[in-house]
């Protein structure tokens, strides 16, 4: 029996887009780093060619807000003409770590101005969308942003504190529910995706009084930001099942971690580790909590490892999917390769790795061994391979991702490559 997703595609990608005040390098735009407004249509071609019909997109609301109720959408404007000529429907984040200058990130009027602007953001791509539904994650990562801006002071608003980073990431959470309430009142239909790393923290092996310690973090810090825009935590703010709508989980190597004390980043920990769990347990139990639709909404490896991987993510992926969670898509992110934000060094995570060129021009170059494996896993979920003139005719039947899960007997396994 036919069982219809969201998605018209099972795999989605994106594009990094960060705009936040970084430490003392000020105000970054990394879609313009990335050189991805002048290279939209060949960065959307690209998806297009390999069965992607959704991506993750950015609006740089440092950029495009003027203050009082004055916006310039047109930075933008080269994103949703390659959108339209590829026919590959956004995910629009519309605060990706960064907000205007001279806006207190502390006031109501941070919570109101967000709120407006979403409202006028959702009406500008209303205007010139291809397809629907409208879709949106109003601010990335509310929770990962508390602790890099709130706790690390590693950009706005520069906070150093346990209690800085809780505070911070109420208020992105608070600011999230006004800003979804404030576009349904124009777009009832719009879709949400609400996206924050999946996490998980173990003491020191030597120190084992730090369990506590360790256990809030995974489960009480973790998922703060979901807690209050699900209504769970501080219902008085307006959360519900119906605003945190979709699930976003993002999953990297580093996020399984060994707690450091505060303060600071945990330390990743080592392939081969007996305290790594499977993704599978982390996906299942953020799910259950809420059980909303969910996607994975980041994830990739590094350089060769990147085949390894795609075929663990997805061996996690459906083992979630045969204990009944309702997942989505996997969104295989970035599409074009992203720098360290420290050190300016490009990752080679992508689909496609960046060769800058003598002229300033970044060419891209599709990393083949990642696209096969893409391609044997599309086979294999019955998913097509490139997008037809209307990849938008039927959704993504989510039996067919079942029936995958057990016929290639997905199983949890905690020893990652």
């Amino acid at each position: 029996m036919n069982s219809p997703g969201i998605f018209p595609t099972f795999f989605l990608s994106g594009f990094e887009c960060s705009t936040f005040d970084w430490k003392d390098r000020g105000r970054r735009d990394l879609s313009a780093e990335l050189q991805h407004y002048s290279h939209a249509d060949e960065d959307y071609r690209m998806l297009a060619g390999l069965g992607i019909g959704v991506a993750r997109e950015g609006i740089p609301w440092p950029l495009v807000d003027r203050g009082n109720g004055d916006y310039d959408f047109s930075l933008i404007d080269p994103l949703l003409d390659a959108q339209r000529r590829n026919r590959v429907l956004p995910i629009w984040d519309l605060c990706h770590y960064g907000y205007p200058d001279g806006l207190d990130p502390w006031s109501d009027a941070f919570v109101q101005r967000f709120a407006a602007y979403a409202r006028a953001a959702a009406a500008h791509v209303a205007r010139h969308a291809h397809h629907g539904p409208l879709c949106f994650t109003p601010i990335n990562e509310p929770t990962f942003w508390g602790y890099m801006g709130g706790e690390w002071g590693w950009c706005a608003p520069r906070g150093r504190t346990a209690d800085d980073r809780r505070r911070w990431t109420a208020q992105l959470a608070t600011a999230d529910i006004a800003a979804v309430k404030a576009i349904r009142a124009d777009h009832p239909d719009a879709r949400m995706v609400h996206i924050d790393p999946l996490i998980w923290v173990v003491p020191p092996r030597d120190r084992p009084n730090l369990a506590d310690e360790a256990h809030r973090e995974s489960y009480d810090d973790a998922y703060l930001a979901w807690d209050i825009i699900s209504g769970q935590k501080r219902p008085e703010l307006g959360g519900s099942g119906e605003i945190i709508d979709i699930l976003g989980f993002n999953n990297y190597s580093f996020g399984q971690m060994e707690y450091t004390g505060g303060g600071k980043p945990n330390l990743p920990l080592e392939p081969g580790d007996d305290r790594i769990r499977p993704l599978c347990s982390l996906i299942e139990e953020a799910w259950a909590k809420y059980r909303r639709p969910c996607i994975i909404a980041e994830t990739s490896g590094l350089y060769g490892g990147r085949v390894d991987w795609l075929n663990d993510l997805m061996n996690e992926a459906l083992a979630a999917v045969k204990r009944g969670v309702d997942l989505h898509g996997i969104c295989l992110f970035p599409a074009v390769d992203m720098t360290d934000w420290n050190t300016g060094e490009w990752l080679h995570m992508g689909l496609a790795d960046v060769e800058p060129l003598p002229s300033g021009a970044l060419m891209r170059k599709p990393f083949l061994p990642y696209l096969e494996a893409l391609h044997r896993w599309q086979r294999r979920l019955k998913r097509v391979t490139a997008l037809d003139d209307d990849p938008f005719d039927t959704a993504v039947d989510l039996g067919d991702v079942r029936e995958a899960a057990e016929r290639i007997s997905a199983t949890p396994d905690a020893d990652w490559h």
